[in-house]
């Protein structure tokens, strides 16, 4: 696929900016719960601790939505992701507890959008964990095995049978969530949030957070904050703050390209007539998808490590692009005339067990990390019940399961995810890529349709 005319982003393709972005705090002011972070996860948290009448502040560094909120693959997910093998050997306890929250964070995610009516091209199709090779299919149907055992569920089928190209071999779909727009998501998530009680601060980075018995003290560049409780929703951020816990989060930055619109009898022609997303099983995940603007969105492949802090607001490199252009002419050879169009990038995090986590600093700092690539719904979720528990001092079920209150988590996630593993990483997959198969399957039903259409 072409790149030569790629549009090249250090914001999203999904959505354009936001032209009513809120001033900056300016001055000095008190309130009951301060949220810092602007994502997904803390306008979840803001929101739900306004419906419960508190008295709430959010400070975003930009603006709401502006991080990888609005910048992933836009997959509501109803399973855990990851590898389930290594998931069931080092964190087997926590499989179950997984298994339940992934499913309730899908019905939760749905109910968010019909609750605030907001239109983001959802279709609830399910999110396909495809398999491009037979080897690979064997280990899906491991892991939908651990998953019913764990309580999960999803239904194991060939490409044909789950609907989806021939240049994947099958996969397991699973029950619960599909595919949306998560610039338009978050967008309609601020909407609520700028409608709510809560009081909002775009532009405010916060610089320094000190805690006491009673209060915790922000500091942004122009004001700050007093506040009796605070909330961190800061994702791939949160090592820029002393109070967080050591090694609670790795940042690595993922990107996303985007092709030009196909016309749809093109698009009927893959056969992809469920139209579900699909998450490959690499150990360094690929997803596909197509969009309500009959474009192909394809994302990660390969992940780049955060050395430092801060992280750097960047774009993606074209290197990267031109790989994952390239993958995509392999997987989908009748569009392989057609170009890239835009190419953007994000920070996300991932914990220490590649698994959600939720915990406490003393008595008035909460924080959450959800993400690790479960798909976005995870997040918010989690953010509800972290307002709840907040409010009401009573642990919810799910919450529980993830709860922790170290103050250090392991190192073991920043030495796994270094940038020679990861690239030697990304080594293997080419290599399991190229005896696969799944090249020459594509091709071979492209030339069958060609040899039937002469």
């Amino acid at each position: 696929m072409r790149t030569d005319g790629t549009k090249y982003s250090n914001f999203t393709g999904w959505i354009d900016r936001p032209d009513d972005v809120q001033p900056a705090l300016d001055g000095d002011l008190t309130c009951e719960i301060a949220v810092i972070g602007g994502g997904m996860g803390g306008m979840a948290t803001a929101l739900r601790l306004a419906e419960r009448g508190q008295d709430v502040v959010l400070l975003e560094a930009e603006f709401c939505g502006y991080g990888s909120a609005s910048r992933n693959g836009g997959q509501i997910a109803g399973a855990p992701g990851g590898d389930l093998r290594m998931l069931g050997l080092f964190s087997g306890s926590k499989l179950s507890v997984m298994a339940k929250l992934a499913e309730n964070a899908g019905h939760y995610m749905e109910d968010l959008m019909k609750s605030h009516d907001i239109d983001c091209d959802y279709e609830a199709n399910g999110l396909v964990w495809g398999a491009v090779s037979p080897l690979m299919m064997f280990r899906v149907r491991t892991q939908a095995a651990i998953l019913r055992t764990f309580g999960g569920q999803g239904t194991v089928g060939s490409s044909e049978e789950l609907g989806i190209p021939a240049g994947f071999v099958g996969g397991m779909r699973e029950s619960i969530g599909g595919m949306l727009n998560p610039g338009k998501l978050a967008r309609g998530v601020r909407r609520a949030v700028l409608d709510s009680s809560v009081k909002v601060f775009e532009q405010s980075p916060v610089s320094d957070v000190r805690r006491t018995d009673n209060t915790v003290a922000l500091t942004t560049p122009r004001g700050t904050v007093q506040a009796k409780k605070v909330v961190l929703a800061t994702n791939a951020y949160s090592g820029e703050w002393d109070i967080t816990p050591k090694n609670l989060s790795v940042p690595l930055y993922v990107i996303e390209i985007e092709t030009e619109p196909i016309a749809p009898e093109r698009i009927a022609e893959l056969d992809w007539t469920s139209r579900s997303g699909i998450i490959t099983q690499h150990q360094l995940m690929t997803h596909y998808r197509l969009t309500a603007r009959n474009t192909l969105v394809c994302g990660v492949r390969r992940a780049e490590r955060g050395q430092s802090y801060p992280l750097p607001d960047r774009v993606p490199s074209p290197s990267l692009v031109q790989d994952m252009a390239k993958d995509l002419s392999d997987r989908f050879p009748s569009l392989s005339d057609v170009a890239i169009a835009r190419a953007w990038g994000g920070w996300i995090g991932i914990s220490s067990d590649w698994l959600s986590v939720a915990g406490q600093v003393g008595t008035n700092v909460y924080y959450s990390m959800a993400c690790n690539g479960h798909g976005l719904c995870q997040v918010p979720y989690v953010g509800k019940l972290l307002a709840d528990y907040i409010v009401d001092n009573e642990m919810p079920e799910d919450l529980a399961g993830i709860w922790t209150n170290l103050r250090k988590y392991p190192a073991s996630m920043a030495l796994v995810l270094n940038p020679f593993v990861i690239r030697l990483t990304w080594g293997v997959d080419r290599i399991n890529d190229f005896f696969s198969g799944s090249k020459t399957l594509a091709r071979r039903k492209l030339r069958r349709r060609q040899h039937a259409n002469r």
